[in-house]
Order: C-alpha cells, then sequence, then structure tokens
C-alpha cells in the first residue's frame, strides 16, 4: 500500500482506540460519584489487558482456514514475530492494530451492566478470558472465514452482513453483558430512579467522543477496499445517529415529558450501535428510518430492566444488544440489492437471523459460565459494606472528587 493508505490505517486506528477512553467518560459520567473511578478503570483495564493478548495470540485466532473451525490457532505465531519479518509488514500490523481496537472495546462494553459492585481483580480475570473464548474466535466466525462469514455459501443464500460489528461486537458483548447483570444481581437499592448519574456533561463527552471514534470503526475497514464505498459510509454513520437522537428525544418526552441530554447521548449510541453493520448497505434514506428506529425502540428497551427484574446498570442491554439486532435485522428487509422489501427474496433475513441468534447465544452463555465460575471461586461482586461505601475507596483507594475545606 502507499503512504497514504497506510496513514488513513494509522489513523482509523488511532480513532477506534480513542472511542474506548470515550466510553470511560460516558460510563463514568452514568455512576455515582462514589464509582466513576471504578467505572472508567473497567474500561482502561480492558484496554491494557485485551490489547496485550490480541498481540499475543488473539490475532492468530481471528482467522480459520474451515467453516467449522472454532478459531485460529492461537499459538501460530505467538507474538507475531513471523507476521513482523514477512514482505508486507507495514500494512499487516496496522491491520492487526485496527483489530485489536474492536476486540477492547467491545469487552469494555460488557462493564457497564456491572456498575458500582464488581472486584476489578474479577472484572481482569473475566476480560481476559472472554476476550480468548468469546471475542476472538467470534471474530473469526464473522470476518475471518468462520460459519457466520461462510453462512451464506453453506446455505445457499446472501453471504451475511455485518461490516463493522453488528454481531462481534454489540450483540456479543449485549449478551455478555446480560450474563453477568445476571450472576451479579441487583445493586443495592435498586429502582427505576435509585441511582442516577452524577455527572452528565461526562456522559456528553463520552458519547461525543465515541461519536468522533466511530467514523474509525465504521469508515475505517474502507482502507482495504481503497475508500471506494467512504462517502456512504461517512454519511450513514451522520445520518442514522442524527435521526435516533431525535427519535429518542421524542420517545423519552411523549413517555416522561422530558427531553433529556443522557436521552440525547443514549439516543447518539443507539444509533452508532444500529448502524455500524448497516453503513456500507443502505442508501442514506434508508439509514435514516434505521436510526428512527434504534433510537425508539431502544429507548423503550431500556425499560425492559425494570420490569423483568435484572440490574443492567448502564443499558448495556437495551441499547448494545437490542440496538445489535435492530441493526443485523434491519439489514434483512432493507439491504441494498438483497433486501427482502428491496427486491431481494427472503434469504438476506434468514442469514441475518440465524447468525445474530447463533452469536447472541453463544456469548451469553460463555460470559455467564465464566462469571459465575469467578463468583464461585474468587467473588466477583464486592461485600455488600464495601458497595455502600462507594467502590473506588474500597477498591482503588481513590476518589474521584477530593473536596478540603481551606482552614483559617
Amino acid at each position: 500500500m502507499d503512504a497514504g493508505s497506510i496513514a488513513f490505517g494509522v489513523a482509523a486506528t488511532a480513532l477506534v482506540l480513542f472511542m474506548t477512553p470515550g466510553l470511560a467518560f460516558f460510563y463514568g459520567g452514568l455512576v455515582r460519584a462514589k464509582s466513576v473511578i471504578s467505572m472508567m478503570m473497567m474500561s482502561f483495564g480492558a484496554l491494557g489487558l485485551v490489547g496485550t493478548l490480541w498481540i499475543l495470540y488473539g490475532y492468530n485466532m481471528s482467522a480459520v482456514e474451515s467453516p467449522f473451525a472454532f478459531s485460529g490457532n492461537p499459538f501460530s505465531d505467538l507474538g507475531l514475530a513471523a507476521l513482523s519479518a514477512g514482505e508486507s509488514a507495514n500494512t499487516d500490523l496496522v491491520g492487526v492494530a485496527y483489530g485489536s481496537t474492536f476486540a477492547i472495546i467491545t469487552v469494555a462494553l460488557i462493564s457497564g451492566a456491572i456498575a458500582d459492585r464488581a472486584k476489578f481483580g474479577a472484572w481482569m480475570l473475566f476480560a481476559g478470558v472472554f476476550a480468548t473464548v468469546g471475542y476472538f474466535p467470534i471474530a473469526a466466525w464473522v470476518w475471518g472465514g468462520g460459519w457466520v462469514y461462510s453462512l451464506g455459501d453453506l446455505m445457499g443464500l446472501p453471504a451475511v452482513i455485518d461490516y463493522a460489528g453488528g454481531t462481534a461486537v454489540h450483540i456479543n458483548a449485549g449478551a455478555a453483558a446480560l450474563a453477568l447483570a445476571f450472576v451479579l444481581g441487583k445493586r443495592i437499592g435498586f429502582t427505576k430512579g435509585s441511582h442516577k448519574p452524577h455527572n452528565v456533561p461526562f456522559v456528553m463527552l463520552g458519547a461525543a467522543i465515541l461519536w468522533f471514534g466511530w467514523f474509525g470503526f465504521n469508515v475505517g475497514a474502507e482502507w482495504l477496499n481503497e475508500l471506494g464505498n467512504a462517502g456512504l459510509i461517512t454519511l450513514n454513520t451522520i445520518g442514522a445517529t442524527a435521526a435516533a437522537v431525535i427519535a429518542w428525544l421524542v420517545v423519552e418526552k411523549v413517555k416522561d415529558g422530558k427531553p433529556t441530554a443522557v436521552g440525547a447521548a443514549s439516543g447518539a449510541v443507539a444509533g452508532l450501535v444500529a448502524i455500524t453493520p448497516a453503513c456500507a448497505n443502505l442508501t442514506p434514506g434508508w439509514a435514516l428510518l434505521l436510526g428512527v428506529v434504534a433510537g425508539a425502540v431502544c429507548a423503550l428497551a431500556i425499560e425492559l430492566k425494570f420490569k423483568w427484574g435484572f440490574d443492567d446498570s448502564l443499558d448495556v442491554v437495551g441499547i448494545h444488544l437490542v440496538g445489535g439486532l435492530i441493526g443485523t435485522l434491519y439489514l434483512g428487509f432493507f439491504a441494498t440489492d438483497t433486501g427482502l422489501l428491496l427486491g431481494g427474496g427472503i434469504g438476506q433475513l434468514v442469514v441475518q437471523v440465524i447468525a445474530a441468534l447463533g452469536v447472541m447465544a453463544y456469548a451469553f452463555v460463555v460470559a455467564f459460565v465464566i462469571g459465575f465460575a469467578i463468583e464461585k471461586t474468587m467473588g466477583f461482586r464486592v461485600k455488600n459494606e464495601d458497595e455502600l461505601a462507594g467502590v473506588d475507596s474500597t477498591i482503588h483507594g481513590e476518589e474521584a472528587y477530593a473536596y478540603e475545606l481551606d482552614r483559617v
């Protein structure tokens, strides 16, 4: 590749990496003041650990030679010594770096379901194991020649469309988050309105950083395709997200009487999630409709935790699982040329449903088993008294806001 293409790949990698600190601000603002450090540390912990594991062996696992293989061989090029010595190392290693950022944020997203009550060491153990048996194999299934990638050929139907991670990132993380919410149980005193965001500007800042970084997420993969579809992907990433903000605020106004800043930020994230798998396969008008659907449905879906009795603290399920399902299944109806309602037949919808449900079921079971094992051995949830005192001070020995009165 020429220097310009390499530079674009590096820039896209940096944008997606920046999304994880953005997520830390988004999640950090949504929790109480005595939990903000813990919440942000889970994102940064995932950044450090998953980034390391991806280079050691995760990248090796992310491609398979057969659609029936579970994953690639993690020891095939341990530490990527052979890849870094190859003739195309410059391009290949940028691709490895780009892939690492997807792995990092997928795991970091899960942490939003267990705010205020998780041990940091237990979270780090979960993050490493889930990345290894959760994200790395699923990445191979979706993008590396695995069963999702090959499903259309195997069934004589159109190929599954997941351009940037509706299944591998958002459905995966949302299903895992639901599993951990069940494992750790509800926070003390959990009721509707009991745990309010402590810093709404943090939430808005985090959402803005996520939206900014999402152009690397969606448009970034086009660096391998000579940016042939970059204009459509860029516009759809703006349009679906903007429409989702408006839809969420309308639902919020009708339902609760007031549109909120947290609602606007959450609507933006819902739109970004939904357009992720679909950004390259929708015309702009259909992308706007997707944003409306995602914003409205996700605004309603976050209420399910109160009706069904699970404490998904920061609405990972309502936004990422539901939004990821909407974006993935929407393609079955409106994907350009192959969507059911655009003259393409039912085949696209069939493979989208199978891929979405398969990844969701696998991620939920794997996360539940790992989380349950950790809870029954070293313990995943903090003691009640530590939760009441605040996990920032009891786990990290720090306070986000240290106020001192001046002495006269």
